[in-house]
């Protein structure tokens, strides 16, 4: 935290390298981007102290007068999941409205390739749009040092938005125990998704208030290809409806549950959870929850320009299709 109370570490200045190294500003500018401009021993000296204080130059905010770049950056966890169509359709409008542009990031569900983003973006860049970050905490903290707003994860100190979970699961379970079904199981997602922990703890609470059974399996990765374990899994743990992490899990489970000649919803119900492109026409259309996803593209925008919504908990609302029926 730096002495106006803010939580995010600032970034390393000219300013901070030009007084540890004990030259002056513009020797310190001269050395590092003209360093024919000063002498051997000064370079060397001025690139050591900024190497040690981790000081990257922004190449193109220093041809700015304003020093800022009119770019934001959206970090999403993964570029191929279509999700994520809709939040980047919202910020891009969003951020075209405000005067900015986007900066598209795949982590690739990868902490270690999601902080890299945020050292190398944060030269460039006047903020950070975080979709659902999988990094620890505290290794966030450390490597923000601009603006950062954040959807689907809480986070001390930096504003977002999240999807209303607790509703979506009260939806999934009511609407699943007045079809007659006693047994349900979750098919978890990445465990360092906020969401998936959310939406375990909130099934599980509403399966326990109507008296039914809950399991809990997986976790599994959010890709159509763990759809063959997660269907064995979930026809293996004697539950009669199967709740997805995600839409692309519960279409991967449809596909095997077909090809082994499961009948859903005759023998197995199935629901997803955000609603893709594709959800409504794959075999059965799938029964899945809404996911606010423009909403919130527009929502981080605006909170780090200045118009941040009223509530930040965004809606989510059941749509129910052919993969869900009476129980057997």
């Amino acid at each position: 935290m730096d002495h106006t109370g803010d939580p995010r570490p600032r970034a390393v200045t000219i300013y901070d390298v030009a007084r540890e190294a004990g030259v002056a500003t513009s020797t310190a500018s001269r050395a590092l981007s003209n360093p024919g401009r000063v002498s051997d021993r000064t370079r060397a000296h001025v690139a050591a102290v900024a190497e040690r204080l981790g000081y990257v130059p922004n190449r193109i905010a220093q041809a700015l007068p304003s020093g800022r770049t009119g770019l934001f950056a959206l970090v999403i966890p993964d570029i191929t999941n279509p999700h994520h169509v809709g939040l980047i359709r919202g910020a891009e409008a969003a951020a075209a409205a405000a005067g900015h542009s986007l900066v598209l990031a795949d982590s690739q569900e990868d902490a270690a390739i999601e902080l890299a983003h945020l050292r190398r973006l944060a030269s460039f860049v006047d903020g950070f749009l975080l979709v659902s970050p999988r990094s620890p905490a505290a290794e966030l903290a450390a490597h923000l040092a601009r603006p950062a707003a954040v959807f689907n994860r809480p986070l001390a100190g930096l504003p977002g938005v999240v999807a209303d979970v607790d509703a979506a699961s009260a939806h999934i379970v009511g609407h699943l125990v007045g079809l007659g079904h006693r047994r349900i199981a979750y098919l978890r997602g990445p465990v360092t998704s906020w969401a998936d922990g959310e939406r375990r703890r909130t099934l599980a609470d509403h399966a326990a208030r109507h008296g039914v059974g809950f399991a809990e399996l997986g976790p599994f990765a959010p890709v159509l290809g763990s759809g063959p374990s997660a269907a064995e899994a979930g026809l293996g743990s004697g539950a009669t409806a199967l709740v997805a992490f995600n839409d692309l899990i519960a279409i991967g489970v449809l596909q095997h549950l077909e090809r082994s000649g499961v009948s859903v919803p005759g023998r197995v119900s199935v629901v997803g959870a955000d609603d893709v492109f594709g959800a409504s026409f794959c075999h059965p259309p799938l029964t899945t929850v809404t996911s606010p996803a423009e909403a919130a593209g527009r929502a981080l925008v605006g909170l780090l320009t200045g118009t941040a919504p009223e509530d930040p908990v965004l809606p989510s609302t059941l749509v129910v299709r052919e993969s869900t029926g009476p129980t057997p």
